[in-house]
């Protein structure tokens, strides 16, 4: 009996001791300081008030920032154009720029943080001529994140490191690297001369024609490819070969292709030089030679044929009001109601029209000629655009296969044989609607 006492007092004792030691343990949590976590603002600046940035790192570069008016431009280390996205992308960074914790309160000294030479000091003044300094220092041990202090505030923040990369940039970072600057809608003019050929566009409302070596059809889809590629031509300066070096590449290779696109206020040039695999371009927009992406010379380097039309009819995917056909002794005479496709006063199958019409609507050049035409074969008359517009081609047969023009325009097509055959029987297979059941 005296031994079992025993025991149950040392178990009572033991979860005494438990209970005093976890007791303790949780006042001792709850009287620590707690460490302070709230976000603290370090720069509050609506983008719209930004009036200049000075970015100057440890390693050297200083790079300052001015606008003009509503345009950015790199006033030094020397005066560059602006990349307007890169530029953007900053003042969104820095408008709302926040720590994500304070690591100290009143720092003594702001050596231990990399802060009393900042890998990167960052000047921000606004259109009130007041001025923020950002002092950016070491990392942390944890590694991502920053120190990070005002100038004049003796408190010291951590802020993520990619919050630091918005600004950490370099001239070449933040320069605009356009060959040409223009708006597509409003040019008017492309001249594009090749070793090819010399091709010049005109706008024509809102399409474009050939106009030189002759007047032609010019394929939309192939003119905005040749303008894409224009707007995409840039700066390539990711490489390590200076300046010189690349003005010499330049001058030791002939001409491989020059554009230039006009506007109301003028015309800007893109001279492109190939050597071996590699391009390099200048422009009268932009100051230097300059080495440009690969693709940027390939896509100039294109034949009139590339730039050719080959659809021989424009009325595109809306349904035309009136069609005509001529086979030999046979015609075709079809007009649109509505939905609803009538011939000599008798409702159509829409299905046949409708595959008849895709037909015409697809014939297209498997290449161009100038000569073959004889004999009209078959005449394919659309209306279309609310009786505005009216296309008229037609095709001749010239041994196995069929050539094709459209009306009042001398250009040439081919046309594959497999295709006039299926338009012709689609033709011939046209046939009364099914009348509704009663």
């Amino acid at each position: 009996m005296k031994s079992k006492g025993l025991l149950t007092a040392s178990f009572l004792l033991l979860v005494l001791s438990g209970i005093i030691w976890w007791s303790n343990k949780k006042a001792a949590t709850e009287n620590k300081a707690p460490v302070e976590s709230a976000t603290t603002k370090l720069l509050s600046i609506p983008e719209a008030q930004f009036q200049e940035i000075e970015i100057k790192k440890r390693a050297g570069e200083t790079i300052h920032l001015q606008r003009n008016d509503s345009k950015w431009q790199i006033a030094g280390p020397k005066p560059l154009r602006a990349d307007p996205d890169a530029i953007s992308n900053m003042l969104t960074s820095l408008s709302s720029l926040s720590s994500d914790r304070t690591v100290e309160e009143k720092a003594t000294s702001l050596d231990q943080y990399g802060l009393t030479r900042p890998t990167i000091e960052l000047s921000v003044g606004d259109k009130n001529n007041k001025t923020v300094k950002i002092l950016i220092g070491d990392d942390t041990p944890a590694g991502a994140a920053v120190y990070a202090a005002i100038a004049g505030d003796p408190r010291v923040f951590a802020m993520s490191s990619y919050k630091k990369n918005s600004f950490d940039k370099s001239a070449n970072d933040l320069r605009d690297k356009r060959m040409l600057l223009f708006d597509t809608d409003k040019l008017n003019r492309v001249e594009l001369q090749s070793k090819k050929q010399s091709i010049e566009f005109d706008r024509n409302k809102d399409h474009w024609v050939i106009v030189k070596p002759s007047p032609l059809r010019a394929d939309p889809s192939a003119v905005e490819e040749l303008l894409r590629t224009l707007r995409d031509a840039k700066m390539d300066l990711s490489g390590t070969d200076d300046e010189n070096k690349v003005a010499a590449e330049f001058r030791s290779t002939a001409p491989f292709a020059i554009a230039r696109v006009s506007d109301s206020s003028g015309t800007q040039e893109l001279e492109v030089r190939k050597s071996k695999d590699d391009y390099y371009a200048k422009s009268s927009a932009a100051e230097g030679v300059f080495k440009i992406a690969s693709n940027i010379g390939t896509g100039l380097d294109k034949s009139l044929d590339e730039f050719r039309n080959r659809k021989l009819f424009d009325f595109g995917f809306a349904d035309p009001d009136k069609l005509a056909i001529h086979d030999g002794s046979k015609g075709y005479f079809l007009s649109r109601s509505n939905s609803d496709w009538w011939s000599n006063g008798t409702k159509l199958d829409n299905a046949g029209v409708t595959t008849l019409m895709a037909q015409i609507r697809d014939l297209t050049a498997t290449r161009f000629t100038n000569s073959g035409f004889t004999t009209t074969f078959l005449d394919l008359a659309v209306t279309s655009d609310n009786g505005k517009r009216t296309e008229r081609v037609l095709i001749s047969k010239n041994e196995d296969h069929f050539i094709a023009k459209r009306e009042g325009e001398p250009a040439l097509y081919e046309v594959a044989a497999s295709a006039v055959s299926e338009l012709q029987k689609s033709a011939a297979d046209l046939k009364p609607a099914t009348p509704a059941k009663k």
